[in-house]
């Protein structure tokens, strides 16, 4: 409709002229509804109930006399309530668009006042607190002008007289110190970490390496012996035939060495012991013979010297039986002679060496005694108590000299 006029939502429509009046305020307030506006009667105008920004930039005195360049920023509003909007309304409703720039003075003023209590190192480290006694500060004026603050914010902070740098210098060196401790570290880290990473990779790429060797080494080997397999096989046959041909050559030196053992060499050997066997036999004969021959002389030396010695008493004494056994005593070398001849002659088996011999020339000799002595009886005895005549022993010693032997 043409007089009906509805405000926006961030707005409220003041209408004058009205005699309606509400806690008397002179105007009637529209905010969220339309509302019927007569016209030359009443009067309607808007009022901006939208967030606002003031920026504040001032300079200010700490309380130990250093100037400081503030920069701020305020966030406010009109209020929702009806009071808050008339007072708004009486204030800025002809001057809404000067409303950041007022609002911004009393805001500079509260902060010049409070900065000028607070030390530095107050005002850099507790900077809410300073927004706060801001806020709290110009609560009643900004009451009285219908305007809610939301928020009061210090954007920063510049010293021209380079106190804040000296005052977190310090703060400063440690902290860049500290940077560059943990930079060294976190580049040591990372360098450890890369040697790591590439003695890993070192370590990865010689493996590969080594068993890409190994697998090009089996494969070069399998086919070496797959090319190998035809020449190996028929070496192998060779050797077979070698060891088989070595066998037989061995078997049959065997039956040739058996062959000259049985041919040749053990007629050899028994030819050898025959020939050894006669050469002793006759070795033994000549010394059968000379020990046969010698004994014979001894013994008939003996005998003769008895004989003699026997033959020469009887004839001193005429005993005629004595003289006729002297006879066989003077053929009695010829008798032993011709035995030691026979004996010579003939092939006799001696067991016990030179005793043997000895013993079959006593027998010889023995017999020839034996017929002495069987002509002695008939004989006168001799003196019994003289065993020797003239310095010659006589038959009884004859007699017992073969015993004595």
């Amino acid at each position: 409709m043409l007089f009906w006029q509805v405000p926006a939502p961030n707005e409220a429509m003041l209408i004058s002229g009205s005699k309606r009046q509400v806690q008397d305020t002179q105007f009637r307030i529209v905010t969220g509804h339309g509302s019927f506006v007569m016209p030359v009667k009443q009067k309607a105008r808007m009022l901006s109930l939208a967030l606002r920004e003031a920026e504040i930039a001032e300079d200010c005195v700490t309380q130990q006399g250093i100037r400081l360049a503030v920069r701020a920023v305020c966030v406010f509003k009109v209020g929702d309530d009806a009071v808050s909007i008339a007072n708004a309304a009486r204030r800025f409703l002809s001057e809404q668009n000067r409303m950041d720039e007022l609002v911004g003075r009393i805001f500079a003023g509260h902060l010049r006042s409070i900065i000028g209590g607070l030390t530095v190192e107050q005002i850099i480290r507790e900077r809410n607190r300073v927004a706060q006694e801001v806020v709290a500060g110009s609560h009643g004026e900004m009451e009285k002008l219908g305007i809610v603050v939301d928020a009061l914010q210090i954007q920063e902070i510049e010293d021209a007289t380079g106190y804040i740098n000296n005052l977190a210098a310090p703060h400063a060196a440690a902290v860049a110190s500290q940077a560059r401790i943990a930079q060294a570290r976190a580049d040591q880290e990372a360098t450890e970490r890369e040697q790591q990473a590439a003695a890993l990779k070192a370590e990865y790429e010689r493996d590969t390496a080594i068993k890409r060797a190994g697998f090009l080494a089996e494969t070069e080997q399998y086919n070496a012996r797959a090319a190998q397999a035809g020449p190996l096989a028929q070496a192998k046959a060779t050797q077979q035939v070698i060891e088989e041909q070595t066998a037989l050559a061995e078997r049959q030196a065997g039956l040739a060495a058996q062959r000259l053992e049985a041919e040749v060499r053990r007629p050899a050997d028994a030819e050898a012991y025959r020939q050894r066997t006669l050469a002793e036999a006759k070795r033994d004969q000549v010394k059968f013979e000379a020990d046969g021959g010698a004994y014979a002389e001894r013994t008939l030396a003996q005998a003769q010297a008895d004989a003699n010695s026997a033959r020469a008493a009887s004839l001193r004494d005429g005993n005629q039986e004595l003289i006729a056994a002297n006879r066989v005593v003077e053929n009695l070398p010829a008798l032993a002679e011709a035995a030691a001849r026979a004996m010579s002659g003939a092939t006799l088996t001696v067991l016990n060496g030179t005793d043997g011999v000895n013993e079959v020339a006593a027998g010889v000799v023995g017999q020839g005694l034996a017929i002495l002595h069987s002509l002695q009886p008939a004989t006168p005895p001799a003196e019994p108590a003289d065993p020797a005549v003239n310095g010659r022993p006589s038959l009884r010693a004859a007699d017992k000299a073969p015993e004595k032997k």
